[in-house]
């Protein structure tokens, strides 16, 4: 018959321990014939229904919380993503040069414009598509949000800094082009986006449909 002071050993050893213990970890730390088996069903009947139970996984012991308490042991926190340079600088050029198509973006950067750079500004709600516009191929404009203006602390797209500023803050390394000006608030104000001269407002309708026929 299992003694106190051996389940007591075993209780310590199992609270203490990094990970499980087996039966011949316990053994080889308790005194010469102490009955570890009959120690560990004595704390698993003790602890059952407990807030922490003593369960066997692999053949190894160890305490544990309670399966339906789980719950209380998980936590939500919002982890910040920090944009990649090239995010940096693509969301920069749609913001001082919007509405933009992905080739006028490349055209600035000088390098290929990567589809997950985009998707991670989309998935942000950074940046989103606003229409076709009207020439060959009918490309995609982007522009920013009004997520974009709060995330930045902006009332308005004329808020935004100069180029130079830009720079210097090293948020921007681009030979922009002479024509890379900043928006023009009295054509674009925070509440309000209406479509260029050069964009087509069926756009939702035709991306959709080519969603739908890139799925099947």
């Amino acid at each position: 018959m299992v003694t106190a002071e051996t389940e007591r050993e075993v209780e310590a050893l199992l609270f203490a321990a990094a990970g499980a213990l087996s039966l011949d970890d316990l053994a080889r730390r308790l005194p010469e014939g102490a009955d570890v088996e009959a120690a560990l069903a004595a704390l698993a009947a003790r602890y059952t229904g407990r807030g922490v139970e003593l369960v066997c996984v692999a053949d190894r012991w160890r305490f544990q919380t309670a399966a339906d308490l789980a719950w209380l042991m998980t936590e939500e926190r919002d982890e910040p993503r920090r944009l990649s340079k090239a995010a940096q600088e693509t969301l920069a050029i749609i913001a001082y040069h919007q509405p933009v198509t992905r080739a006028e973006i490349e055209a600035v950067r000088g390098v290929a414009a990567s589809r997950g750079t985009l998707d991670v500004l989309l998935e942000l709600g950074l940046v989103r598509m606003r229409g076709r516009r009207r020439t060959p191929g009918r490309p995609v404009t982007y522009g920013t949000t009004e997520a974009f203006l709060e995330h930045y602390g902006l009332a308005s797209l004329a808020d935004l800094p100069g180029v130079a500023e830009m720079k210097a803050a090293g948020l921007l390394s681009l030979d922009l082009p002479a024509d890379f000006a900043m928006p023009d608030p009295a054509a674009l104000g925070p509440d309000e986006d209406p479509l260029e001269a050069g964009e087509a407002p069926e756009f939702h309708t035709d991306y959709l449909g080519e969603a739908e026929e890139l799925e099947n």
